[in-house]
């Protein structure tokens, strides 16, 4: 019994080296890259994105830099930057 107990594991710890798992071993390479590539599109989705946001927001930013450097006050440099990025906004809509 001892024997055919010790064949029957080392039959269980040969398999996943045989080529029985070969279809399991490209499956997940398969989706391995399928993941790679949806996070990669993902993520220069992401960028673009931000990219757009600071160039559509980029007047905004000038002004309220602008106003805080005469200013001094982030209040005012808040109000310009709401001020200009909702101008900019309504104008883009257009």
């Amino acid at each position: 019994m001892i024997i055919l107990e010790a064949f029957l594991f080392s039959l269980v710890q040969g398999l996943p080296n045989s080529s029985l798992y070969l279809g399991a071993r490209i499956l997940t390479g398969m989706a391995d890259l399928f993941g790679g590539v949806v996070l990669l599109i993902i993520g220069i989705l992401i960028i673009v994105l931000l990219v757009a946001a600071a160039i559509v927001l980029l007047p905004a930013i000038l002004v309220a830099v602008l106003i805080w450097f005469l200013t001094g006050s982030f209040f005012y440099a808040g109000i310009a930057f709401l001020a200009v990025a909702l101008i900019s906004l309504v104008a883009m809509a257009d």
